[in-house]
């Protein structure tokens, strides 16, 4: 059984697809949220197969001593795939901003309309 891990505000209608369809769902989440475990956290124990969310879920605030690299940790150090979302006229700017933290292959920045698409390609 594959698991899904997402950041709070990740489109419910793609979750509740996934669940219907044998998949598992993980609440994921960062240091102010605290929606569910924190990603940075998240290792290959924790049998995570996709993490997904809005880019600015993990962007972190000013005050914070952790940075976007940081939060990316299950991609860069377990290779867990990582989609970041943004809009699509703000997908060139979304993936410069990843990029300057990372060039990880896991880490992906998409348009959320081929979040679907994109998900099953790895879950499947």
């Amino acid at each position: 059984m594959k698991t899904i891990g997402y950041l709070e505000g990740t489109d419910p209608e793609f979750l509740t697809t996934l669940v219907c369809k044998g998949y598992k769902t993980l609440p994921i989440g960062n240091d102010i949220d605290n929606h569910g475990k924190n990603i940075a956290f998240i290792s290959i124990a924790d049998k995570v197969d996709l993490i997904v969310g809005y880019l600015h879920k993990v962007s972190p605030l000013p005050t914070m001593t952790k940075s976007l690299k940081e939060f990316l940790t299950p991609g860069i150090i377990h290779h867990i795939p990582i989609f970041l979302l943004a809009p699509k006229e703000i997908l060139t700017e979304a993936k410069k901003i990843v990029s300057e933290a990372t060039t990880c292959q896991y880490i992906k920045v998409i348009d959320p309309e081929n979040l679907r698409t994109e998900a099953l390609k790895i879950l499947r």
